[in-house]
């Protein structure tokens, strides 16, 4: 199946507003890594795109994975490798590497969609 200019550029247009979403979300999750209590959120980024598309995003494999939508507003709460004294659940490791990755993610989706429609310009002015 081949996928469309509309269609490709769609998908990565709702790529880009659900990773800033979650760019938010894990940042917020590093900011109170020393918050008493704090409960570290995110979402399936992946059921949360196929959403979005309108088709089913991938099945969770366990319970413990994370549960909700966007659409709802309910986010899913991350289940802490090492448990933290003061009902922290933000490990500060884990944090950084996801929104490292969001934002790798992030910059490669916009890179695309510029390189798409640089193309795009460059044959409506003949180039």
């Amino acid at each position: 199946m081949t996928v469309g200019f509309a269609e490709s550029i769609g998908l990565h247009a709702q790529a880009l507003v659900l990773r800033e979403k979650r760019g938010e979300i894990l940042a917020s999750n590093i900011a109170n890594a020393a918050t008493p209590n704090f409960k570290a959120r995110d979402f399936d980024f992946e059921a949360e795109l196929a959403r979005a598309r309108g088709t089913t995003g991938p099945a969770r494999t366990a319970p413990g994975h994370l549960a909700g939508t966007l659409a709802d507003g309910n986010l899913g709460y991350r289940v802490p490798v090492t448990a933290s004294l003061d009902g922290n659940t933000v490990e500060l490791g884990v944090e950084q590497m996801e929104f490292a990755e969001n934002t790798v993610r992030y910059q490669s989706s916009l890179t695309f969609l510029n390189r798409r429609i640089s193309g795009l310009m460059s044959a409506i002015k003949g180039e």
